[in-house]
């Protein structure tokens, strides 16, 4: 498997970061960190997670985007220690898939409530290592938590079928067993929640798993696993039916061709997600994919203003740009757009006022995660200005310790303008003129992605043309809200270069189980369907 060249680049620069500090310089040595404690972690950590606390690779740092400063140590896993979690989390599958549906809910209640009495230190946690600011973080816990309460109601409720049999005396059952050990690969902007919605439903099914998080939120990942640890230990569970492996790109690699793994479970960006979903299917597992997003707003002419300002800012702003449903293009119709521009730059000018650590309850506006996202910014304003873009809000580096970049708003570009169509996972915010809505629907599609859109209308045609055969194409279809902020009840995905997985709500479940259709024959002969007559 190719990795894009950047990524790798990051990874390797990750990887290559040595615990040069010394220990009293990190910042979980320092007072105002000894939360931390609280959750497990300590100076220097093991990333992987077999059953045991036992790595045996490189020792790299955990780095808190608000200052560059170092937080804690890791030791990474080897392709020698994958390989020992995946062996011992197969053999927990086999005992695992054994116990009810309602018995692993009653475990995966257990692992909501071990979050609650955390909840707002994994928060923090979120917030120093990640960089978005201690709402965000703490919400993101807690939809983890509230996709455990989902997914212990579902683990009584799985729906199979009883369907007709043409033939007397027969019928058809469709049944549901569990898939295996899983493989769950996840991304540094939701270090917690993502893998959350894999876990809590994954359990319920059955199956086992393999975790690799962001080899930049390893902290992360191992509070989390510590967690899970506590809750399976108390009920004398296989502790490997979880397992963690923090690690580069060759833990990634292994993982996608891996033949242990019928399924495995991609968050990242579309070029990686191509790579994982070939290997994957090359050797007819499962690839889940939710990859990137350019994500647009239309504004109608009958929208509600008072409506449209905080969502958008909420949606372009929030997580400094870096969620995968990220408003990236706002389409305002031409009546309204001077209006719109006005109020949009208005409220972006109010940003910088709450900008600031992100562990500060009053900071609005975040750092960007690392230095890959600031320097990709700075390549997209540069092309966005070469190609006719007018910066009217923002566009620079904001001079203070951290990777900390100005709320951007971008005009005068063309909708089929290359940097307009290409996603940046960065705050800029693309605002275009539009005439009618069949425009907009048709700028809305035609960017490669598909995941999250969003109308604003009091228009009841208007918003049935949206949400119908000929409206958005995006997973997430919206009406009068933003395009982040999903709910955990629904399925969560897009379509297209979006990767097509569905996770968390709704049907997802049925993506980490087998389905079988039985037909049971409770008579004493043997009619074949279609009439079929083979006597002999």
């Amino acid at each position: 498997m190719i990795f894009p060249t950047h990524l790798l680049k990051f990874s390797k620069k990750i990887l290559c970061r040595m615990a040069s500090t010394s220990q009293k310089s990190l910042l979980i040595s320092q007072p105002e960190f000894a939360w931390l404690r609280e959750l497990g972690l300590k100076e220097d950590n093991a990333g992987v997670f077999s059953g045991t606390w036992e790595a045996s690779g490189a020792v790299t740092q955990a780095i808190n985007p608000s200052t560059n400063k170092a937080i804690a140590n890791v030791k990474l896993g080897t392709s020698a220690d994958y390989e020992v979690a995946v062996k011992n989390s197969v053999e927990a599958y086999h005992t695992w898939k054994f116990i009810p549906a309602p018995k692993r809910g009653e475990i995966v209640r257990q692992i909501g409530d071990e979050l609650r009495l955390k909840r707002d230190h994994l928060g923090r946690l979120i917030s120093l290592e990640m960089g978005k600011i201690l709402a965000e973080g703490i919400g993101e816990v807690q939809e983890y938590i509230d996709i455990c309460d989902y997914a212990t109601g579902l683990s009584r409720m799985f729906e199979g079928k009883v369907l007709p049999s043409e033939r007397p005396g027969h019928v058809l059952l469709e049944a549901w067993n569990p898939l295996g050990c899983v493989g769950i690969i996840s991304a540094f902007n939701f270090p917690m929640a993502v893998y959350g919605w894999n876990n809590a439903i994954a359990l319920i099914c059955g199956d086992s798993m393999v975790w690799k998080p962001s080899p930049s939120t390893n902290l992360c990942g191992i509070a989390i696993q510590k967690v899970i640890e506590t809750v399976l230990q108390r009920n004398s569970l296989p502790p490997a039916l979880c397992t963690l492996v923090c690690g580069g790109t060759d833990v990634g690699v292994a993982m996608s061709k891996d033949d242990r793994l019928p399924l495995v479970s991609f968050t990242g960006s579309t070029q990686v997600g191509l790579k994982v979903a070939a290997e994957v299917q090359a050797r007819f597992g499962r690839p889940l994919l939710e990859l990137g997003g350019n994500n647009a707003v239309v504004v109608a002419e009958d929208a509600d203003l008072n409506m449209v300002i905080p969502s958008v800012v909420f949606g372009s702003v929030g997580t400094a740009g870096q969620r995968c449903t990220t408003s990236r293009r706002v389409f305002v119709h031409d009546s309204i757009y001077e209006e719109v521009l006005r109020r949009l730059t208005s409220a972006y000018a109010q940003v910088p006022a709450r900008l600031g650590d992100p562990l500060d309850k009053q900071t609005l506006y975040g750092p960007m995660h690392s230095q890959i996202g600031v320097d990709s910014y700075l390549k997209t304003l540069e092309e966005a200005q070469q190609q006719g873009g007018k910066i009217v809000y923002g566009g620079k580096v904001i001079p203070r310790e951290g990777n900390y970049v100005e709320p951007t708003i971008i005009t005068e570009l063309p909708h089929d303008a290359a940097v307009v169509l290409k996603e940046t996972f960065a705050p800029i915010l693309f605002v275009l003129r539009y005439r009618d809505i069949e425009e907009a629907i048709e700028w809305n599609n035609e960017v490669q992605q598909g995941l999250s859109s969003s109308l604003f209308t009091q228009n009841l045609g208007t918003m049935f043309k949206w949400l119908g055969p000929g409206g958005s194409d995006c997973g997430i279809v919206n009406v009068n809200t933003s395009t982040s902020g999903a709910e955990i009840g629904g399925a969560f995905g897009g379509n297209k270069h979006t990767g097509g997985g569905r996770e968390s709500g709704s049907d997802s479940w049925k993506q980490y189980m087998r389905r079988s259709t039985c037909t049971i024959n409770y008579s004493k002969d043997m009619p074949l369907a279609q009439g079929l007559k083979f006597d002999f």
